[in-house]
């Protein structure tokens, strides 16, 4: 029924182990006060009865007592040495018969007491029977804490065990995100996570499919151009230029299917950076140095790269290279799209959700109406395999942010948004 991992078996033997120690300290506590309380009553009733005699008065003051007292109570004058003239209690068992004797100094010049005995096996039964009655009690009390620790540590894993029914009835064609709105509280955090679990794998099952079908197909077309010239060229002799026109062509397709290969080997080195161990590092002083690096590239291509970053740091605990590829991809599609003379601003800023990252460029745009960050989709005549923004989508994720591109309210370029959410990241003060 329970493993030795179980935490539901740990929570049971913890629970008993202090259960049973509770028990143990409030029963010993409560019969030993009733014990003391008893057995300090019938001690200042001797008391009272040796002063009494000392006193020369009659054994029963009926204000305080009656003659029910006097019962099984024996009086006698003995002689003490070892005694130093204290009152001493004394309690004894003999023929299942329980005594509580009091000695009293009565002469100390001849070492001689009063012992006053008094019969207390009804006491002492009624505190056996009281003793008898806090075992059974414990003993009862114990099963029903057994069995209430059963039933509460069943109701506390029903929740984990409908997660893990709904999660082990899902396949990559029937995900459905959990509703965190019948889950208790306690497992709502639980729930959110699992859900945006199910979200990037719902992406990867989409986008991979896309990544097969378009690789197979943009594979196609140049290897379909490669045959088609090669056959054309081989019906019949021709001229060595038209073999040397032959070759570049073939040349220039296999230069196009590398690029799609490399391409699809940086996906695999993508997933390889999202298993890295995050660090803790400041993200602004990642972007001013990704920005340093392509402003020299934006000014031999006649552009400018300005740069505006608040606030001052934000440190976060993050895969670096993996923020490294999202903001280069960015910034090489900015420049690339921006006509000579035009700038691209890189900038970051606070919100209710964490750090903004915008780069915004001078180009002509985008077609907000095709999914950019699917795989080989591309924008205008550039050059490119198509996957920079698959690559820089999929990286996001893995950070657990937000990555969007839109349009300029002037419809003069576009504007790319990266939102690393501060919930989602370790915040930590400069020193």
């Amino acid at each position: 029924m329970f493993s030795q991992r179980s935490i539901r078996s740990h929570f049971l033997v913890q629970l008993i182990i202090a259960t049973v120690a509770l028990m143990i300290i409030f029963s010993s506590i409560l019969y030993l006060f009733i014990q003391s309380s008893i057995y300090e009553e019938k001690k200042e009733e001797l008391l009272t009865f040796a002063q009494n005699i000392i006193s020369y008065k009659s054994l029963v003051d009926t204000q305080e007592s009656s003659t029910d007292a006097l019962l099984g109570l024996t009086v006698e004058l003995v002689q003490r040495h070892d005694l130093e003239a204290t009152v001493e209690v004394l309690e004894q068992e003999r023929d299942a018969h329980t005594t509580l004797s009091l000695l009293y100094p009565f002469d100390a010049q001849e070492h001689t007491y009063i012992k006053v005995t008094k019969d207390i096996t009804p006491t002492a039964k009624l505190l056996k029977k009281i003793q008898n009655s806090i075992f059974i009690i414990n003993a009862i009390g114990f099963l029903l804490v057994i069995l209430y620790a059963i039933i509460f540590s069943k109701m506390l894993i029903a929740p984990i065990k409908g997660l893990n029914q709904r999660l082990s009835n899902m396949n990559e064609h029937m995900i459905r995100p959990i509703i965190v709105t019948e889950l208790p509280d306690e497992f709502i955090p639980l729930g959110e996570s699992i859900n945006h679990l199910i979200g990037r794998i719902q992406n990867f099952v989409k986008y991979q499919k896309e990544l097969f079908i378009g690789a197979a197909h943009e594979l196609k077309t140049p290897l379909a151009v490669m045959k088609l010239k090669n056959q054309v060229t081989t019906i019949k002799i021709r001229q060595p230029q038209e073999y040397i026109e032959a070759i570049k062509i073939s040349n220039r397709s296999i230069d196009e299917m590398n690029a799609i290969v490399a391409s699809i080997l940086n996906i695999g080195r993508q997933e390889g950076a999202q298993l890295e161990t995050p660090v803790q590092a400041d993200v602004i002083d990642v972007l001013k140095r990704k920005a340093n690096d392509f402003a020299l590239l934006a000014e031999s291509e006649h552009k400018a790269l300005a740069m505006r970053f608040q606030p001052d740091a934000f440190m976060a605990t993050f895969q670096e290279s993996l923020l490294n590829q999202i903001i280069q991809n960015l910034l090489q599609n900015a420049l690339k799209f921006t006509p000579e003379g035009k700038k691209v601003i890189l900038q970051s800023s606070l919100n209710d959700e964490g750090l903004l990252i915008e780069i915004i460029d001078e180009g002509c745009g985008i077609d907000e109406s095709i999914d950019l960050f699917a795989p080989f989709k591309r924008q205008g005549n550039k050059s490119g395999a198509g996957l920079g923004l698959f690559l820089a989508k999929s990286a996001a994720d893995a950070l657990g942010g937000e990555l969007s591109i839109k349009n300029r309210a002037n419809n003069e370029g576009a504007i790319a948004s990266l939102l690393l959410r501060s919930k989602l990241h370790c915040i930590l003060p400069l020193r």
